[in-house]
């Protein structure tokens, strides 16, 4: 399958109850997949093409608010429309899922693969202190498996997560193991999973309001902090990642999705030629394994962080290394691709000469 298309049939089989998009190169066959597929005959799942991004991140809005397992899926251009949605969605605590599936910038930019929105991704996007949990997949079988994962912690904390793609695996094609179908909930058992949903009111409690505005400054602030400990709730039990040949490494890449294949790659060309390199690859970008490249430093002499853009996971890097080691950056833009052998060549020059 493309990874766009797993992405798609994950969906129906996580009892995705809601699809709201609009198409926009490199993701649309995220829709195209799950109109040709027609999931309301197989699952009773909605998938409606909004009149716009704007339109379609409401949607998802109102959904979530129902308690519904919603989603919607878009490419940097799009997701920059959704902002302030988001931060609605992230304000009133509600679960949702987006793809972005990124696209080289700023502006329109091009069509081609970047990891340009690491920030956007990571650091809210839109205004006010939220968190999108935050997943990077780097094969196809990831976007299909993140897809559940992704739901089950937007539940959890009730709070957006994206998934952060880009369109070289959006695009590429690779084998993929597909779960069993997961049922929709009906609504008795929405009511008795997510007692916050709006869903009608029974006799037996109050109006549930759902709502991201407070006047109030005094009850603003609690809400924001309640907020900001559910993110640490969040940064102490969810930090995700992958090591690879870390075990006796003298120097370290660290790169998320596209990058991180590529690194695999440039540590075998490496290897070959007697240089001990290994890999950290972070799962979840928010929260971010610190933990885990905290433990790394304590072993190698440097780091180089791997992006497609001019330089956005590093500044999260330096943040936790604090100078211990040397930490350089290697990034290609606009949608190029680097190749492993440059990747190499950049540690050779940045690390391990410098």
């Amino acid at each position: 399958m493309k990874g766009n298309e797993a992405i798609a049939e994950a969906a129906i089989r996580a009892g995705c109850d809601g699809y709201f998009g609009y198409p926009i190169t490199p993701q649309s066959e995220v829709m195209e997949y799950l109109m040709s597929e027609k999931p309301h005959e197989r699952t009773g799942m909605v998938v409606l093409q909004a009149e716009s991004e704007v339109a379609s991140i409401n949607m998802v809005y109102g959904g979530a608010a129902c308690g519904k397992k919603v989603m919607t899926s878009s490419s940097s251009p799009g997701i920059s429309l959704m902002q302030e949605g988001l931060s609605y969605i992230a304000g009133a605590e509600l679960p949702c899922l987006v793809v972005n599936v990124v696209r080289g910038g700023p502006g329109l930019g091009t069509i081609q693969p970047s990891q340009s929105d690491y920030f956007q991704a990571v650091k809210g996007g839109g205004h006010g202190d939220y968190k999108l949990i935050t997943l990077a997949p780097s094969s196809v079988q990831e976007m299909y498996d993140f897809v559940k994962m992704a739901f089950d912690l937007a539940f959890k904390y009730r709070n957006p997560v994206m998934i952060l793609s880009d369109g070289a695996i959006g695009q590429m094609m690779e084998k993929v193991e597909l779960d069993e179908q997961i049922p929709r909930l009906s609504n008795e058992e929405i009511a008795g999973k997510c007692p916050w949903a709006t869903l009608g009111k029974p006799k037996t409690r109050n109006h549930n309001i759902i709502t991201s505005l407070e006047l109030d400054s005094s009850k603003q602030e609690q809400v924001n902090l309640r907020l900001q400990a559910k993110y640490r709730d969040v940064e102490k039990n969810e930090q995700r990642f992958e090591k690879l040949y870390c075990e006796d490494a003298d120097y370290a890449l660290l790169a998320f999705g596209t990058s991180a294949r590529l690194c695999q790659k440039a540590i075998q060309l490496g290897r070959a030629k007697g240089l001990k390199i290994g890999l950290m690859r972070p799962v979840t970008l928010y929260p971010f394994p610190v933990k885990a490249v905290e433990e790394m430093i304590s072993r190698v002499k440097g780091i180089l962080v791997v992006e497609m853009n001019a330089g956005q996971m590093i500044e999260d890097v330096k943040l936790i290394v604090q100078g211990k080691v040397p930490v350089e950056h290697y990034g290609r833009f606009g949608g190029i691709i680097p190749s492993p052998e440059e990747i190499l060549l950049a540690l050779e020059q940045k690390i391990i000469g410098g």
